[in-house]
């Protein structure tokens, strides 16, 4: 839970804390234990890298769902605009150009909003 904090900060976290149910609780644990507490707290990629990959591979798979939370969280992990781009432009060559222009607009839009706040 410190790293699904320090990743997407205490508002994101008690917010979905409170949305939780008896429905999806066994998913909100896992998801907690699994990839904020196995993967994310590795120590070989920094939180940046991890932060890379993650909007990667969701943009590259078209879960384009969670891309904002994600971009959201860059300003917890580090991970810039910069970063971000180049990003795009692998999943662009090694995912398809549709994927990663789809990316890029909520990539854009969440950092106007980001921006605007």
């Amino acid at each position: 839970m410190a790293t699904r904090r320090a990743v997407l900060g205490d508002a994101h976290v008690n917010r979905a804390e409170a949305a939780k149910t008896p429905f999806d609780e066994p998913f909100q644990t896992f998801i907690t234990e699994g990839a904020w507490g196995s993967v994310w707290s590795r120590p070989h990629f920094t939180k940046r890298e991890r932060s890379i990959v993650t909007l990667a591979l969701l943009a590259g798979m078209g879960n384009f769902d969670e891309v904002a939370m994600h971009v959201r969280a860059t300003a917890n992990t580090g991970a810039t605009k910069e970063d971000l781009i180049e990003a795009m432009l692998h999943v662009a060559v090694y995912c398809g150009v549709p994927k990663a222009n789809h990316a890029i607009k909520i990539i854009k839009q969440t950092y106007a909003e980001m921006e605007g706040a």
